[in-house]
């Protein structure tokens, strides 16, 4: 197949011209962050500059507040959550079309932020569901796009055979794909968004740990390794250290690992021309997911596709957690793969490991803490909460300037696990 066609038959990608290497992204943030003029007292602090920390800063500091972010190791790191270089963004939600509204404004949000940095976030690749009439995959997803109106088409056998060879799925299977769906960059996200808090006059201190926080008189104090600040409102974005700094002690974060495979035939599964992917399996728990190979010179290493599953690892401590993988992880992952895309893996060139924060019913956490207002908490994200960061940030911003939210997140309040429990 040609590669006009096929980008014509499916979906167009934004352009390379506009995508900042990280390491350029990072050094300027860098340099920023070491000539900042450090104080004690903030309007706002925010505990955890990752994910949706970074986005509260910026969003925060963009509304005129003083604002101090604390993070205990570098922006970005692979410690936590946010490393992997690319992270599916989707409308269609088959976890529950409650989320869909917020995926509207986050798609909003992205845009903007591009605008503001001049520098490429999010990529429309479309989006592959694969799996069984029956299965939530894609029950889920059809439930949403209904819903919402939301451009998500059904192919044949025939069809998906012409436009995507690079995969084998069964002929029971329904074939799906959402034409506007495609990944972000989730360390050059962070980065901007840093760039940005930065700019609107936010304090970025990094490697530098939190030990404790309390409140006394109305005033909340923050102790770290080198200094206590003072501050009126209180931001937690701590991911999977969440239960460390907070009475939320039924999360669970979870070891999860994701591989990059130099391919057989790499052009055709360059960025161009092979869209993300949702694989459904019956015969195993979750899902699995992929990307298309990016350019190094963009997007640097590790080179090739990528792939994960998604569902719930090991249980671990985020302070212990075993990077190390093993042979037999890394070719059950790999075996798992090449039943449906059979020419996807020649060689793997890259593992990682990240965590999963989860929540009794994997949905997100976004509430006060403990009904207070000075203290908002965000957390639980459950392994797919990235692409919600850019509305994140703008809710926890509304929530710590104005005492609630335009958005509707009153499904992800922390009083349901209460009620759950006295039922």
């Amino acid at each position: 197949m040609k590669r006009r066609e096929f980008i014509g038959n499916s979906f167009a990608i934004g352009s390379l011209t506009s995508v900042i290497p990280i390491s350029q992204l990072y050094s300027n943030v860098q340099k920023k962050i070491s000539i900042q003029n450090k104080k004690t007292n903030y309007d706002v602090i925010v505990i955890g500059v990752g994910s949706m920390g970074s986005s509260a800063c910026y969003q925060i500091a963009k509304q005129g507040h003083s604002v101090l972010g604390l993070e205990q190791f570098d922006i970005p790191h692979e410690m936590g959550s946010h490393t992997g270089q690319s992270r599916i963004i989707r409308k269609a939600y088959f976890e529950h079309p409650n989320y869909v509204p917020l995926l509207e404004r986050a798609y909003q949000n992205w845009q903007t932020l591009e605008q503001e940095i001049s520098n490429q976030i999010y990529f429309k690749t479309g989006l592959l569901y694969f799996g069984p009439n029956n299965h939530m995959l894609i029950k889920g997803t059809q439930k949403s796009a209904i819903k919402y109106s939301i451009e998500v088409n059904e192919l044949s056998q025939v069809e998906q055979l012409r436009k995507f060879p690079q995969f084998k799925i069964p002929e029971s299977y329904t074939n799906l794909i959402e034409v506007d769906a495609g990944f972000v960059t989730p360390e050059r996200a962070i980065l901007s968004f840093t760039k940005q808090a930065l700019k609107y006059k936010a304090e970025i201190h990094t490697k530098e740990k939190t030990l404790e926080w309390s409140k006394k008189d109305g005033i909340i104090q923050v102790k770290t390794n080198k200094q206590i600040y003072k501050c009126k409102k209180l931001v937690l974005t701590t991911g999977a250290w969440t239960s460390k700094f907070s009475n939320l002690k039924n999360l669970e974060v979870t070891r999860q690992i994701m591989a990059w495979a130099q391919p057989k035939k790499p052009n055709m599964f360059e960025l161009n021309n092979f869209p993300c992917w949702t694989f459904a399996d019956p015969s195993v728990n979750g899902i699995y997911y992929g990307f298309p190979s990016l350019p190094s010179s963009s997007f640097e290493e590790p080179t090739g596709i990528k792939f994960a599953h998604h569902t719930k690892g090991k249980i671990t401590d985020p302070d212990i957690v075993n990077k190390n993988i093993s042979k037999e992880e890394e070719k059950k992952l790999v075996k798992a793969i090449q039943k449906f895309i059979p020419n996807g893996v020649k060689s793997i060139t890259g593992v990682k490991t990240c965590l999963y924060t989860y929540s009794p019913d994997e949905d997100f956490i976004l509430d006060f803490y403990k009904n207070n207002e000075d203290i908002v908490i965000a957390s639980g994200f459950s392994g797919h909460g990235f692409k919600f960061a850019s509305v994140i940030g703008e809710i926890l911003s509304e929530l710590v300037s104005k005492g609630k939210s335009i958005h509707p997140i009153n499904f992800l309040n922390s009083n349901r696990f209460n009620k759950n429990s006295n039922s």
